[in-house]
């Protein structure tokens, strides 16, 4: 069986380049996809808890997994190798689009799939170093970190709802009424309408 496995991390983002790119994959090389995987998850979130955990548990020796980059299917050198190790000793083949990956049971396959992940575990870890590196000396140079300690944000929950507010006011209306309307605690709804002049 030949799987076309897709995932994201958030619903915000779209399946569809990586659909494309592995339907243009398939078609230039004579291939079929038999069942697509399609998950909008975390690849940090355990692997049982995601349909990839399910597909690796089900493959047979002969099956394809195509993705569209060997990061889709795991975020950390650990996950990575773990998968690929389960794939191969079960006799299944990973191949990726954009890394140009054919991780089947040759040994250069093994190293490839090693080294790969290896490279990407030591990036994120230097990206995760430099960042807190970054933040530490700006705390030393005195710099505030995150919102200024009493500031409250411009944007609350009842932004962009002056006019319905005067409105249901104008229309007589009390407070407990509109707050319970508008899905907040009368205080909050007071406090809208003092600060906003209302």
């Amino acid at each position: 069986m030949i799987y076309g496995y897709i995932r994201v991390s958030t619903d915000k983002q779209s399946t569809e380049n990586q659909r494309f790119e592995i339907e243009r994959f398939a078609k230039a090389n004579g291939i079929v996809i038999g069942v697509w995987i399609e998950e909008t998850i975390s690849a940090s979130k355990a692997l049982d808890k995601r349909k990839l955990g399910m597909l690796i548990s089900a493959i047979k020796t002969g099956d394809i997994i195509i993705a569209s980059e060997l990061s889709r299917l795991g975020r950390n050198l650990l996950q990575v190798m773990s998968i690929l190790h389960h794939c191969l000793s079960s006799g299944a083949v990973v191949w990726t689009i954009k890394d140009n990956y054919r991780l089947g049971q040759d040994i250069q396959s093994k190293v490839l799939a090693f080294a790969f992940g290896l490279a990407a575990e030591i990036e994120r870890n230097l990206i995760s170093q430099r960042t807190k590196e970054a933040l530490a000396r700006l705390k030393v140079e005195g710099k505030v970190l995150g919102r200024p300690k009493g500031r409250k944000s411009t944007k609350v929950k009842l932004s962009g709802k002056e006019e319905t507010i005067r409105n249901m006011l104008r229309r007589g209306l009390r407070q407990y009424v509109i707050a319970k309307r508008l899905h907040v605690h009368r205080i909050t709804l007071s406090n809208f309408i003092k600060i906003k002049g209302i």
